[in-house]
């Protein structure tokens, strides 16, 4: 594996995050991910990215438990996801590119039904969809069913239900996908918001300049290899290039670039 920065072990202090250790997936003959191994701290927003067909879907599954990986390991809060998976999915929170919603349901019965599958009381569970309907600006749409929603209204339920139970990390997978340029924006400043309150947060992006307005660090996925992690500056060192762009350019389409962080160092 390439990369600045290896940081398989590093949960070792007992820290909470994310750790993904030697992790591959095969489909038939077909090598998706192969000794993939990288970290998400808890106060960080790490972004994950790279081309289509670099495995970033399949490494998002394997870290939410959907699929099994045939080698390595992921650690949710040091909670290994295949010894005890209840117990990683309940500290996380995902919020899927895939948006589909219950069109004869509110927004506020989506929320509530997660709520209840987490275990939240009805007391709780009533003052967090309070909560989550201020922060997200759902009032004109909470009580309405879901068919009709707009791209951005569906983005909100689905993000309210990602966060209803309070989750430690929380996975986003192409979070402003088809959203304007203002709810892009809220997005963006919960995520900060989010961030600031300690939580550990993984996403994956296409919108090179969001990840470069977001991401702490940052791990360039291609051919189902990581070949480059590290935090900007760090990639921006070892490149001798400036903008996140023409850095993941040269990480994933062999353009020249410097020995530090060329696949299979």
């Amino acid at each position: 594996m390439g990369g600045v920065a290896s940081n398989a072990g590093a949960a070792a202090d007992g820290s909470r995050m994310i750790e993904i250790r030697h992790l591959a997936k095969s489909f038939g003959d077909l090598r998706v991910v192969e000794d993939a191994s990288f970290v998400a701290r808890d106060g960080e927003i790490t972004g994950l990215i790279g081309p289509n067909g670099a495995g970033k879907t399949t490494m998002f599954r394997l870290i939410c438990t959907v699929l099994r990986p045939d080698r390595g390991q992921t650690l949710i809060d040091g909670i290994d996801s295949q010894k005890d998976p209840l117990a990683a999915r309940r500290r996380l929170g995902v919020m899927a590119d895939n948006r589909v919603l219950y069109t004869r349901l509110t927004a506020r019965e989506h929320i509530r039904y997660f709520g209840e599958l987490h275990g939240l009381d009805r007391a709780e569970l009533t003052a967090r969809i309070d909560d989550l309907v201020e922060t997200l600006r759902m009032e004109d749409f909470i009580d309405r069913r879901a068919k009709g929603f707009s791209r951005g209204q569906q983005m909100k339920v689905v993000f309210a239900r990602a966060l209803v139970h309070r989750p430690q990390n929380i996975m986003l997978d192409e979070p402003t996908n088809g959203l304007d340029v203002g709810t892009s924006r809220s997005v963006r400043e919960l995520l900060r918001r989010l961030r600031g309150e300690g939580r550990c947060i993984l996403l994956t992006s296409h919108i090179m300049q969001e990840v470069a307005a977001l991401a702490d660090r940052i791990v360039v996925l291609a051919g189902g290899t990581i070949v480059l992690q590290g935090t900007p500056a760090e990639l921006r060192r070892a490149t001798g290039l400036r903008d996140l762009e023409e850095i993941f350019m040269a990480a994933t389409q062999g353009l020249p670039a410097e020995p530090a962080f060329a696949a299979g160092e």
